[in-house]
């Protein structure tokens, strides 16, 4: 029987993209992560934020409660622990949580004509 999710997630390609492009779209650029919680009980969720050049950002706090999802903007720092991300610049994700979640990633590009969306699971460990 599925346990509905997994305690440990990793994003490896994390990458903020610029804002807005010349024209405005209305649309912003941004990165989220949202994480799904099926579990009877809050999911108390602990991000690292691990860089190519510099040391990680660990244990930055994170609820979910249960039965819920949540939506985490990455360009919004009050949503993640007051950390403040740099736009084009790499950076990885991983994830402990309390109980079993499910989380997902996704990055809206607005800076192309044709602007992108990607959304891609988590890997589960």
């Amino acid at each position: 029987m599925s346990k509905g999710g997994s305690k440990t997630w990793y994003v490896a390609d994390g990458w903020m993209p610029l804002k807005d492009k010349t024209a405005d779209t209305g649309f912003v650029g941004h990165e989220a992560i949202m994480i799904l919680n099926c579990q009877n009980k809050n999911a108390e969720v602990f991000m690292d934020i691990y860089f190519e050049d510099k040391p990680p950002i660990e244990g930055i706090r994170l609820e979910v409660p249960a039965q819920r999802i949540k939506c985490f903007r990455m360009d919004h720092s009050e949503e993640i622990g007051g950390v403040k991300l740099e736009r084009l610049y790499q950076y990885a994700l991983r994830f402990r949580s309390s109980v079993e979640v499910v989380v997902q990633y996704g990055r809206m590009d607005v800076s192309q004509d044709n602007l992108a969306y990607i959304g891609t699971m988590g890997y589960a460990d």
